[in-house]
């Protein structure tokens, strides 16, 4: 414990610049990295010209609906289901 003491005491100082230095300059970076994440976010939203209207999420959900019912065995209430689908989205489609 006394050469631990003694070599604390002696290059204590040091060690602690050479610890304030690191940090500094890690904290540096991560400023450049911000920038580089901004320019790929503009990049991005360049990119996205427009969102889907709450029609068109309504047209999908109703065929990812129809595609389920087709996928599965039961026979009946599905055909009417699904005629049912056709209508909506043909109503939906005609309004937009």
């Amino acid at each position: 414990m006394n050469k631990l003491d003694n070599f604390l005491s002696k290059h204590g100082a040091k060690i602690s610049l050479v610890l304030l230095l690191l940090v500094f300059f890690r904290s540096c970076g991560t400023n450049s990295e911000l920038k580089k994440v901004k320019k790929e976010l503009q990049a991005l939203q360049t990119q996205v010209k427009e969102f889907p209207s709450k029609k068109d999420l309504e047209i999908e959900g109703l065929k990812s609906e129809k595609r389920m019912i087709q996928s599965t065995d039961r026979k009946m209430l599905d055909v009417n289901r699904q005629s049912e689908i056709d209508r909506e989205i043909n109503k939906l489609q005609s309004s937009k």
